[in-house]
């Protein structure tokens, strides 16, 4: 999709990516690639997806570390945890959604995620005797990522990164959402068995997000790497002299 074409304008460089549930930060792999050929500085963060706070706290610690303005980009349950960043985010100056949760003021985890409709992937969830939410490697190829060359998918269900119960079913509410503060673009993915579309769709019209879709599993970012790379260059051009 020639990437290269937006080398030339300016753009915000900094670039942090927060992975999400069954995920970690080398999901991002091809999308790096991506963008550091493109210019930017990236960060991945590492989340230990036990809380909440937590997970917060370390996305809040990756920013500040940033050297001036950045892109914030999340994936999936990260969503949730850059919207509750609020409107004191350090150098966020937009944040682009990929068929992520954007909950508004008010609204818990654990109320998000079991509204209807209910996601296919739920037939896959499976939790260990230490409170930590699995999917079965069967299902993960199935629902989280059937778009994904098999190979490689029964690769990312080996090393998949379990949430803990109780982060996922959080019965607290959320503060202010740092959308309602900052611009930001929502990527909805059309074949998604685990955000449902339907909702992705509601959720980025909520935040006022400038919306695409693909026709896509859950892991965009993987199957659709270049379609995610220009979604986060646009922002990061966009966010330039805002």
């Amino acid at each position: 999709m020639g990437i290269f074409k937006h080398r030339h304008i300016p753009q915000v460089e900094n670039i942090v990516l927060v992975h999400g549930v069954w995920a970690d930060g080398s999901s991002w792999s091809g999308v790096i690639e991506r963008l550091q050929k493109a210019g930017s500085t990236v960060t991945a963060v590492q989340l230990d997806l036990a809380s909440l706070s937590s997970d917060v706290a370390r996305v809040r610690q990756t920013l500040s570390a940033q050297t001036g303005p950045t892109v914030l980009v999340a994936h999936s349950f990260g969503g949730a945890i850059i919207t509750a960043l609020g409107k004191d985010a350090p150098n966020v100056v937009g944040l682009v959604y990929l068929s992520a949760f954007a909950p508004d003021q008010g609204e818990t985890m654990k109320a998000l995620v079991t509204a209807e409709p209910q996601p296919a992937v739920g037939a896959a969830i499976r939790p260990d005797t230490e409170g930590f939410l699995w999917l079965d490697r069967a299902g993960f190829v199935e629902y989280f990522a059937p778009d994904v060359n098999p190979t490689q998918a029964r690769v990312l269900a080996t090393v998949q990164k379990p949430i803990a119960a109780s982060e996922f079913m959080d019965g607290e509410p959320f503060g202010e959402p740092a959308w309602k503060v900052l611009p930001s673009w929502y990527l909805v993915t059309e074949q998604d068995q685990v955000v449902p579309p339907v909702t992705q769709r509601f959720m980025a019209q909520r935040a006022g997000a400038t919306t695409r879709e693909v026709a896509s599993s859950h892991v965009s970012m993987i199957s659709h790497p270049d379609v995610v790379t220009e979604l986060i260059l646009t922002a990061a051009q966009a966010t330039v002299n805002a």
